[in-house]
């Protein structure tokens, strides 16, 4: 099997000019698309020991059978190579955007004789323009009623039109003075055109000039007593305040902006456009984006600012967004592109909003960012039907005789092959049974398989002890000293939950390996009936015991979900309880100092932050800690020097 050192590429021959880089697999197939400034360094990053990358770029490397690099003139040039590329490729690390294509837009078709106002879900239509997208449907709809009383222009279908057009007779709208019936000449084309220009800049934001301007048509009227025009002006200002009234004003007249917010985790991500114009919110539009590679919020934007206004969409004067990118300046200048492509004037410029309205609106959206994730993961997890199907696609996949209904994983953490520990985490029905998560402590272990197989013994060793589920069992982990943790997720108990209950899917987080280790542990306990499989990290396949071949799942599939979620929540939960292991390490060293009990220990870490930054801190930054003198300051220092070996 080729590694990484087989295609790696000498350094010095990675140029050290901006440029678009892919990586492909054995049959050719491009797996990802990134740009960089400098691409020696960029490239370099990728073949770091494999302990140090994140997971999803781990597997990705690991797929990956090459690596290739075009040279370009500039950062813009490369943003627009790798724009194009990814078009072109659909590379499965890069992120993957699920458009929510249901949001409705109001379109006027400009480019048909006579324009049309109409309510749409798809964009496309030669010579139209569009606003939106809007939530709502019905109250897309319930604007333009109002709008087409001071816009009097066509909003009927080509059909109804035509016929129309036959029979000389207008329909309700023009009857009522919803529009100016062009059908039956009662305006003529260029003057319906005019209406529907005039729409189209008030939907623009150009809506306060049209109100004052009316208002001083309508004092005019009134002045010159002609009572019937000012009242017809009336109407339609009250129409358009009461269609302005509907969008709330949060920023001065004058500014143009589109805000993002991003929430994100290892999975996925959720994406909120807040469209403003005018100071006016005149659209929303949300993503969901599945994250594939271990990508910073800068880097998200990077992707999200290229991929929203792939439909059409004109980008603001102002763009702010939660993190910039470090292309900005040529985001900037593709962005104006757009701009100037759609005939609008001004630069576009990419920032973070700090202080004031902006930056408090952006927080709004990014709590609908929060939101829309939260949203996202609660649906796919808490849908009934969903987790039934996901177990069901589990039993397929894995040929097991009934649906696993009761699901535990298992992960090993360490650092650098101290604090070794393992968590165990139970899903039943497809949801997360947090009181019953244990973590273990393990003492000494050759390697991760080791680690795995001493973890299953001790946990497969109480299968068959029957112990009282009146009672529980109290002392079920006290010979290893396992404990279950977390900040209010896992319940602590004197009395804890009974460990005898057998699951129906044992799966371990890792491949071939991991997943013959558990096998080994079943086997020497002497336990036959209950599966056993691994989730690998690399393309997320499924391994079975003495099977040379993996099990792929589909990556829109809700069983591999569920597995994803599984492993990704032992992940975490070991992860944490290694950390908790390391903070009890050093308030350990710290306890034989003389004099220094728990109050200032305590004191020590929350001034601190972290265990790290205890670390590294002086002897006078140590000392201004309350109730730390220069003795004890010193004291500490040389004890933490000491055991870090330095």
């Amino acid at each position: 099997m080729s590694t990484r050192e087989h295609w790696r590429p000498a350094r010095g021959e990675i140029p050290v000019e901006p440029g678009v880089y892919r990586f492909h697999d054995e049959s050719g197939r491009v797996l990802y698309v990134g740009k960089a400034k400098n691409l020696r360094s960029r490239l370099s990053n990728y073949f770091q020991p494999l302990t140090s990358l994140h997971e999803r770029t781990r597997r990705m490397v690991t797929s990956a059978r090459g690596v290739e690099w075009t040279v370009v003139g500039s950062e813009l040039e490369a943003l627009q190579l790798e724009y194009t590329w990814i078009k072109e490729f659909d590379p499965p690390f890069n992120v993957q955007f699920r458009d929510d294509k249901t949001y409705p837009y109001v379109a006027i078709t400009l480019g048909e004789r006579v324009p049309r106002v109409m309510v749409t879900r798809t964009r496309g239509m030669e010579g139209a323009r569009y606003f939106g997208p809007y939530t709502k449907v019905w109250a897309v709809r319930e604007t333009i009623d109002i709008l087409l009383k001071a816009f009097p222009m066509r909003s009927c279908s080509n059909a109804i039109y035509q016929r129309a057009q036959r029979t000389g007779r207008p329909c309700l709208l023009g009857d009522i003075g919803k529009c100016a019936a062009p059908c039956v000449g009662r305006v003529t084309p260029e003057q319906h055109r005019g209406i529907a220009l005039d729409l189209a800049s008030f939907m623009a934001g150009n809506d306060e000039r049209f109100v004052r301007d009316l208002k001083q048509r309508m004092a005019a009227a009134a002045a010159e007593l002609d009572y019937e025009s000012a009242a017809r002006l009336r109407d339609q200002v009250g129409a358009l305040e009461t269609a302005l009234a509907k969008n709330a004003i949060v920023l001065a007249e004058d500014v143009d902006a589109d805000i993002f917010g991003v929430a994100y985790d290892e999975l996925a991500a959720a994406v909120q456009l807040f469209i403003v114009r005018g100071g006016r919110i005149r659209g929303v539009r949300g993503w969901v984006v599945d994250t594939e590679l271990d990508v910073t919020l800068a880097e998200l934007v990077d992707t999200v600012l290229q991929k929203a206004y792939d439909d059409g969409t004109v980008p603001a004067r102002e763009v702010i967004v939660p993190a910039v990118p470090d292309d900005a300046a040529a985001l900037q200048t593709l962005l104006g592109e757009r701009r100037r492509a759609a005939n609008e004037r001004g630069a576009v410029t990419v920032r973070v909003a700090q202080r004031g309205e902006k930056a408090a609106l952006a927080q709004t959206v990014a709590t609908n960012a929060q939101g829309a994730l939260r949203l996202y993961k609660t649906r796919r997890s808490g849908d009934f039907t969903a987790r039934s199907q996901a177990l069901a696609d589990l039993q397929e996949a894995l040929g097991l005789e009934s649906a696993p209904l009761r699901l535990e994983c298992f992960d090993v953490s360490h650092l650098g092959g101290t604090n070794q520990v393992a968590s165990m985490v139970v899903f039943e029905d497809g949801l997360p049974r947090k009181n019953q998560y244990r973590t273990f402590a393990i003492p000494q272990a050759r390697d991760d398989t080791d680690a795995l197989y001493q973890v299953l013994r001790r946990r497969l060793a109480h299968l068959d002890r029957g112990v009282s589920e009146e009672t529980g069992a109290a002392a079920v982990l006290a010979d290893s000293g396992d404990a279950a943790v977390g900040d209010g997720e896992v319940v602590q108990e004197s009395t804890r939950q009974s460990f005898h209950y057998r699951p129906g899917l044992l799966v371990v987080d890792g491949g071939q390996p991991q997943v013959e280790a558990a096998a080994r542990a079943l086997h020497d306990e002497g336990i036959d009936d209950i599966a056993v499989c691994g989730i690998a990290k690399r393309l997320e396949e499924i391994w079975l015991p003495g099977n040379p071949y993996p099990v792929i799942l589909p990556r829109t599939s809700d069983a591999l979900f569920l597995l994803q979620r599984l492993r990704d929540e032992a992940h975490r939960f070991a992860l944490r309880y290694q950390r908790t292991t390391r903070s009890r390490d050093i308030r350990s060293r710290l306890s034989t100092v003389p004099g220094l009990g728990p109050t200032r220990i305590k004191r020590l870490l929350q001034h601190f932050g972290s265990v790290a930054r205890l670390r590294a801190a002086s002897t006078e930054e140590i000392e201004k800690v309350d109730g730390i003198g220069a003795m004890f300051a010193a004291a500490i220092h040389r004890e933490l020097r000491d055991g870090a070996g330095v």
